[in-house]
């Protein structure tokens, strides 16, 4: 077994399979692969494009090529510095822009620099906007022998229909519980003492990261648990109409756009799981979100879940957090029960 699925167990069938497609000589010049946010797929999607750049690859004891981790090329890729391997990803923007892609495709028909093989990452695949998914799109039409493209997909965001079916699909599953929190633990185990999280703050985190061990990580170490507190508490106190929904807005203003939205849509979707009879992941949530149950029928929550995903949307055009948040906010707040008039 590889580092890559020693330390992350969950990333270990995926990786099989690429092993066992690589051993066959069946890789797919494209691969479409699919995880949620902080589950790993892009320390997955390097450690491939290591085995597949790697020059003398060696076997496991039941026949599965695994790279050498001594060779140049690994030894650039350890560095940083493979030239036969690119990583495109989401600059400013928030999306991979049209020239990234341009020179994606520049790269693929260019003989490789060093190795036998070029390997592109495109990270996040789902954050193309529509003349770089063209673009993209043409370099998937055309594959060439010597290049492998890895698309990655933040579970839930589209990606075109037309790109999709040019590659073929794997899937990175969430770890279970146990995995996550070991591996969550061994990484702030290896930081400061000074800034090492404690244990409380770690579970806490792996919640709000819908156990998504990397996402938790950034979070524990950062700044997003204490603003999603003051921004969770602003949202329970303008729900019982206590505050504004401008003041309530401010507090998702200050989380940002990308990370609002991944609140709303996580509460969301535990708003449809408890009118399914099921219980949340976010516990804090566990008492409002029961109520608001008890109130609506279960396609309200879809309602809501499909608000999030046009103001989603919006991500593109650099929309106002404070405005975006303002109308999701009264989209929950219609689903509190009218009080009866005096008398009814």
């Amino acid at each position: 077994m590889t580092d890559i699925a020693r330390n992350m167990p969950w990333l270990a069938k995926a990786w099989s399979a690429v092993q066992h497609r690589l051993a066959a000589d069946r890789l797919p010049h494209a691969l479409l692969v699919t995880g949620e946010c902080g589950v790993g797929k892009r320390a997955w999607a390097e450690a491939v494009g290591q085995l597949l750049l790697c020059e003398h690859r060696l076997e496991t004891v039941s026949g599965e090529p695994v790279p050498c981790g001594q060779c140049k090329q690994c030894e650039l890729i350890a560095a940083g510095s493979h030239p036969d391997l690119r990583i495109y990803a989401p600059e400013k923007s928030r999306m991979v822009r049209v020239d990234q892609i341009r020179a994606l495709s520049t790269f693929a028909v260019a003989s490789p620099q060093v190795a036998h093989h070029k390997v592109a990452i495109v990270d996040r695949a789902d954050q193309l906007n529509i003349n770089a998914a063209n673009a993209l799109l043409k370099t998937l039409e055309e594959p060439l022998a010597d290049v492998t493209l890895l698309l990655l997909q933040e579970s839930g965001r589209p990606v075109l229909p037309t790109i999709r079916s040019r590659c073929q699909a794997l899937t990175i599953p969430l770890p279970n519980r146990e995995q996550a929190e070991a591996w969550l633990t061994a990484q702030a185990a290896k930081l400061p003492e000074e800034t090492r999280p404690d244990s409380q703050l770690l579970a806490k985190s792996l919640m709000l990261a819908g156990n998504a061990p990397r996402l938790a990580l950034e979070y524990a170490t950062g700044e997003f648990p204490a603003l999603r507190d003051k921004a969770f508490d602003a949202f329970r106190q303008f729900m019982k109409g206590r505050i504004t929904v401008g003041e309530a807005a401010r507090e998702f203003k200050a989380i940002g756009l990308e990370d609002s939205l991944w609140l709303f849509e996580s509460w969301a979707a535990d708003l449809a799981r408890c009118c399914a009879g099921g219980q949340p992941n976010d516990e804090e949530a566990r008492d409002m979100l029961a109520f608001l149950a008890r109130s609506n029928p279960p396609w309200r929550a879809h309602e809501l879940l499909q608000k999030i995903r046009e103001s989603r949307e919006a991500l593109v055009y650099n929309a106002s957090a404070e405005l975006e948040a303002s109308h999701l906010l009264m989209a929950w707040q219609a689903l509190m029960p009218r009080k009866r008039p005096a008398g009814a």
